[in-house]
């Protein structure tokens, strides 16, 4: 597979990955408007669910190719997919906290 395609896939995991945690971001900033007050247990089971299963999708979003194409015997193309996915997701936090000091 051409370094081009497997760049792209990095970018698409990455994005990917921004977005859920901008929707779990904005769930949790708003959950008292979304859901009200809750029980403590009920309140605490919801936040533990929902850190699991974004722990599985997290985990599939960023390693379910790769251990694909590593299985199927694509060895570096997986590794280098894992090595651009992560390179885009430490560009975006990186501009993500420089917004946050610009705009302090």
């Amino acid at each position: 597979m051409e370094k081009k395609k497997v760049v792209l896939y990095g970018l698409l995991h990455a994005a990917c990955a921004v977005m859920y945690v901008g929707l779990v971001a904005l769930v949790v900033s708003r959950g008292k408007e979304l859901f009200g007050t809750v029980g403590q247990t009920l309140g605490t089971m919801a936040f533990l669910l929902l850190f699991v299963v974004s722990a599985v999708l997290m985990g599939l979003t960023i390693f379910g190719r790769p251990i694909l194409w590593y299985l199927g015997n694509r060895k570096l193309e997986a590794l280098s997919l894992i090595y651009y996915t992560l390179i885009f997701l430490i560009v975006i936090t990186a501009l993500v906290f420089l917004g946050l000091v610009i705009t302090r």
